[in-house]
C-alpha cells in the first residue's frame, strides 16, 4: 500500500491538518525531531541563566548568543551547496552528534564544578558550527520524507508546530529544573535527547535523490551560482531581506529575557521558563492554523500579517511591568513569529527547484540565524547604555517600519499559487 493510500482519521480538518503524517519517514523526522528539539529549548534557557548568574552581564549575553549564532551567516552558504551535493541526511547525523557532545561537555563542566565563563564561548561556537551544518540540510530534507509536493506546505506547518510544542515543553521544564537542581542536569537532558533524532535518521528509508554532476564545478562556483539564483528570484529576494530585517532587530529580544525577567519583571528561572512557553504556545497555534490550510493562496498576506504581530508585540512586552500582563503578549508574539517564518519558508520551498534548494535554504538560513548573532551582540550593547526595555521597544518599532516597506513591495505582486510559474 502507498503512502498516498494510507488511511488518515475521519475527521476532516483533523485529516487536513495532520496529512504529512501519513508518510513513514516523515513519522519518524517529526518523533525525533520532537523530542530532540524540547531538549534544545531546555538547553537554550538554561545557557541564558548560566551566563546571567556567572557574570550578570547583559553584554555578556549578547556575546555568548553572538559566538552561539555567527558560524550560521559564515558558513551557511557552503553547507548549502554541500547539501545539494552530499547526502543531506548524512550531513544531518554528522551535526547532531556534534551538537550532542557539545551539551554533553557542558553537563560534565557543570557536574564537576568546573565551569567558568570563559568556556561558554568556545562551547557556544561549537554549537553554532554543528547548526550551519545542519540548517540547509534539514529544510531540504522536507521534500524526501513526503511523496507528494502538495503535502510538502503542511509538513513544513507541521514541523512549525513540532518545533513550537518542544518550545512550549521545554522552557517551563528548564525553569524548574534550574530552580531545583541547577543548570548541569538542563545539559544532561538535551545531549540524551539528541539520541532520539539520531536513531530516527537512520531508520528512514529514502528513495536516492536526482543529483546533476558536478564534477567540473568548483564549490565557490556553486555558491555563487546559489546567490545568483536566490536572488534573481524578485519575490525570494524580498523574502529574504525582510526575515534578516526582522531577525536583526527583533529576534535579538530573546537574548534580553533574562535580564527582563530579573530586573523588570521580578521573576526567577521559573518565571523565565513559563514566559518562553507562552511563547512557544503562540507559535504552536499559529502553526496548527497553517497546517489546516490547503495550498498557498493567500500567504503572501499571512507573512505579512505575522510580521507586523511580531513587531508590535515586542513594543507591547517592553512597556509590561508585571508577569501577568507579559504572559498574553508574549503569547501573541509567539504567534505573529511563527506564521512569518513557516509562511516564508514554505514560499520559499514551492518556489524554487529541488536542484537549487538546500542553497536557496541555506541562504534563508543565513537571513534568519546569521542575522540574530549580529542583533544580539548590538542589543547587548545598547541594552548596557539605555537600558532592556528600551533597546527591545527599539527593536519592535525598527523591525515594524521594514516590515511596511516590505509590505508595500511585496503584496502588489503576484501570488504563489501555481509555484512552477514562478521558477
Amino acid at each position: 500500500m502507498k503512502a498516498k493510500d494510507l488511511p488518515l482519521p475521519r475527521f476532516s480538518g483533523l485529516k487536513t491538518t495532520l496529512r504529512a503524517m501519513r508518510y513513514r519517514n516523515y513519522r519518524l523526522y517529526f518523533g525525533g525531531q520532537g523530542i530532540s528539539l524540547t531538549g534544545s529549548w531546555i538547553q537554550q534557557v538554561a545557557m541564558g541563566w548560566l551566563v546571567y548568574r556567572l557574570t550578570h552581564s547583559a553584554f555578556n549575553l549578547g556575546l555568548v548568543a553572538f559566538f552561539a549564532q555567527v558560524p550560521v551567516f559564515f558558513m551557511a552558504p557552503l553547507a548549502g551547496v554541500l547539501a545539494d551535493r552530499w547526502n543531506r541526511l548524512h550531513i544531518m547525523l554528522v551535526a547532531q552528534t556534534l551538537a550532542m557532545i557539545q551539551a554533553l561537555v557542558l553537563a560534565i563542566l557543570m557536574f564537576s564544578r568546573a565551569i567558568a565563563p570563559w568556556h561558554l564561548l568556545p562551547l557556544a561556537f561549537f554549537l553554532g558550527v554543528a547548526n550551519a551544518m545542519d540548517a540547509p540540510a534539514r529544510h531540504s530534507l522536507v521534500v524526501e520524507v513526503v511523496e507528494r509536493k502538495e503535502d510538502m506546505g503542511n509538513a513544513i506547518a507541521l514541523n512549525s508546530a513540532m518545533f513550537n510544542g518542544a518550545r512550549l515543553v521545554g522552557p517551563p521544564v528548564a525553569g524548574i529544573l534550574i530552580a531545583l537542581v541547577g543548570e548541569g542536569i538542563c545539559f544532561l537532558i538535551n545531549g540524551i535527547s539528541y539520541l532520539a533524532v539520531i536513531f530516527a535518521l537512520l531508520a528512514m528509508k529514502l528513495k536516492p535523490r536526482m543529483t546533476v554532476p558536478r564534477s567540473n564545478t568548483s564549490l565557490w562556483e556553486e555558491m555563487k551560482e546559489g546567490f545568483a539564483y536566490t536572488f534573481g528570484l524578485a519575490p525570494a529576494r524580498l523574502i529574504i531581506l525582510v526575515i534578516a530585517w526582522v531577525s536583526l532587530f527583533g529576534m535579538s529580544y530573546m537574548t534580553l529575557m533574562p535580564i527582563f525577567v530579573s530586573k523588570t519583571l521580578g521573576g526567577g528561572p521559573h518565571s523565565l521558563g513559563f514566559l518562553m512557553g507562552a511563547t512557544g504556545c503562540g507559535a504552536l497555534l499559529g502553526a496548527l492554523v497553517l497546517a489546516s490550510r490547503q495550498g498557498t493562496r493567500g500567504i503572501e498576506k499571512r507573512l505579512v500579517g505575522g510580521s507586523v504581530l511580531f513587531s508590535v508585540g515586542l513594543v507591547a512586552v517592553s512597556l509590561t511591568r508585571t508577569f501577568w500582563l507579559a504572559m498574553p503578549v508574549m503569547f501573541l508574539i509567539g504567534t505573529g513569529m511563527m506564521v512569518q517564518m513557516a509562511s516564508a519558508n514554505t514560499y520559499l520551498q514551492h518556489l524554487v527547484h529541488d536542484s537549487k534548494r538546500a542553497r536557496v535554504m541555506s541562504i534563508y538560513t543565513m537571513a534568519f540565524m546569521g542575522a540574530t548573532p549580529i542583533g544580539s551582540f548590538l542589543v547587548g550593547i545598547l541594552a548596557s547604555s539605555i537600558g532592556v526595555t528600551m533597546t527591545i521597544a527599539c527593536g519592535g518599532v525598527l523591525s515594524l517600519a521594514g516590515v511596511l516597506v516590505f509590505a508595500g513591495k511585496f503584496l502588489p505582486g503576484k501570488p504563489v499559487g501555481m509555484d512552477a510559474d514562478l521558477r
